[in-house]
């Protein structure tokens, strides 16, 4: 669509930059705070892989023990689980409120010795699991919050406001234009209704 170049335009396209102007600096704080929440996100995560990494390091000594034919990931449930939900610089994600596994092995002095310290070493690991599960959904979240916030400011910064202000540059030369051509016909007209008279 053509831009008009008239003064009611002039006075909407003021209007928009001000609006736009007013507008960046919340996108951009709201950009710094996700970026800020998603590095926390991140280092709490990588914490919590570097502490499950440790403990299936120690559990490697004795692992080969699991080759009996035991079933211990059917000894332990998820008993209860508590999701809850932060809003996190305009997105909602997932938070850990509480959980509770629930062990359930048949007869423990039937089973071998090791069974009670790898129930211990199964519960830590669906422990981090469950965590990191829920820190992969916070992650995606504020990662798509800022692709779309960092989108918006860019369409701010390097389009609306670059646009607005071009617009405002156009429209008043020729409003100028025009101002220079009224006078002018105004001093002709003058001219030729003197030398009529």
């Amino acid at each position: 669509m053509p831009l008009k170049r008239t003064k009611s335009e002039l006075r909407i396209q003021r209007d928009s930059l001000k609006r736009f102007q007013r507008y960046l600096p919340t996108l951009q704080l709201k950009k710094q705070q996700l970026q800020s929440e998603l590095r926390q996100v991140e280092i709490h995560r990588e914490e919590l892989e570097i502490e499950q990494d440790k403990v299936r390091r120690e559990l490697q000594s004795w692992l080969a023990l699991f080759s009996e034919e035991i079933p211990l990931s059917d000894w332990i449930q998820v008993k209860r689980l508590e999701i809850g939900q932060q809003h996190i610089a305009g997105v909602d994600v997932p938070t850990l409120n509480n959980f509770e596994l629930e062990q359930t092995c048949p007869d423990r002095f039937s089973q071998p010795v090791w069974v009670d310290d790898g129930l211990a070493a199964l519960q830590k690991e669906v422990e981090f699991r469950i965590r990191l599960e829920i820190l992969h959904q916070q992650e995606a979240l504020i990662e798509a919050e800022l692709r779309t916030t960092s989108q918006r400011v860019n369409l701010f910064e390097k389009v609306k406001i670059p646009e607005c202000k071009d617009n405002i540059r156009i429209i008043r030369i020729a409003l100028g234009d025009e101002q220079v051509a009224g006078v002018a016909r105004g001093k002709l007209a003058k001219r030729k209704s003197e030398a009529a008279a």
